[in-house]
């Protein structure tokens, strides 16, 4: 389906993945017992669409890391990274323009067309300051050497289920991250070109992570939210769910944390349910 949203891609796409690649019970569940761990990263760009990288919310990469990732994974293939923490976790937001600089004149321009939205996790204790908060959203690149840069916030206190506060996303077209069967407050309010979900609610117990049920209203959801709408059964903080009218839109959805070692073959659940959805 295509958009003219300028700097996006003309097809709108939904992506699933997972938080990293390396997490050892995923050997003989998700990875064949045999599997080398250098070869890890291509088992999982093949079997999956996108991958959220946390290590880039605790330290920096060399840039040659970032290549590598680039060169080992398929054309179509697109990361999420964690911004770091140091740029979140602080009293005065406001101040983290050094850093947020530092992390853009890196290495992370080295993924090239795989560099999907930059996630900025917030602690759960941290409360919304409307001041400090669009201050902060102001330092976001829109682009970095010409290349048009996405932006989603995680937010994780209860005073950001604010109207306000997606009235300031909106304006600085960033994504609220949409935190699905989780304890966490959820915000599904379009604010962005593009919708950002992790969804936390797997169980060890179910063969898939999820029941049948749970991954057809996630890939309903996900379609919902493609197609342009605001689906029902979830949480939205304003009256005016949408960004305006879209024909189309990215999704990126992330199955994370709760039993996870069946993420992977959640994600994997989920992208079949999705193969025909024309996304």
């Amino acid at each position: 389906m295509g958009r003219s949203v300028d700097g996006y891609t003309e097809e709108a796409r939904i992506r699933v993945g997972i938080g990293g690649w390396t997490f050892e019970p995923w050997c003989g569940t998700f990875y064949p017992d045999d599997l080398m761990q250098k070869r890890k990263l291509e088992y999982a760009s093949r079997a999956l669409t996108s991958i959220e990288v946390n290590g880039t919310f605790y330290g920096s990469q060399k840039p040659e890391i970032f290549a590598k990732w680039r060169d080992e994974t398929p054309d179509d293939f697109v990361f999420s990274l964690k911004a770091p923490r140091y740029a979140t976790n602080r009293r005065v937001l406001a101040e983290a323009g050094e850093t947020i600089e530092r992390f853009f004149a890196g290495s992370v321009l080295q993924l090239g067309d795989k560099l999907g939205p930059i996630n900025w996790q917030f602690a759960p204790t941290k409360k919304f300051d409307a001041d400090d908060f669009g201050a902060f959203l102001s330092l976001l690149p829109g682009k970095v050497d010409g290349r048009v840069v996405r932006h989603a916030v995680e937010v994780r206190h209860e005073s950001f289920a604010d109207p306000a506060f997606v009235q300031l996303c909106r304006k600085h077209k960033v994504a609220i991250v949409l935190a699905g069967d989780s304890s966490y407050p959820q915000i599904a309010d379009v604010t962005a070109p593009f919708v950002y979900a992790r969804i936390m609610g797997t169980s060890e117990s179910q063969k898939l992570g999820y029941s049948k049920g749970a991954l057809d209203l996630w890939a309903d959801r996900a379609m919902g939210f493609a197609s342009g709408g605001t689906p029902e059964g979830l949480s939205y903080a304003s009256d005016s769910p949408a960004a305006g009218k879209a024909a189309s839109r990215d999704v990126f959805v992330y199955v994370i944390s709760g039993g996870k070692v069946r993420n992977p073959l959640a994600a994997q659940a989920l992208i079949e349910r999705l193969k025909d959805s024309g996304f």
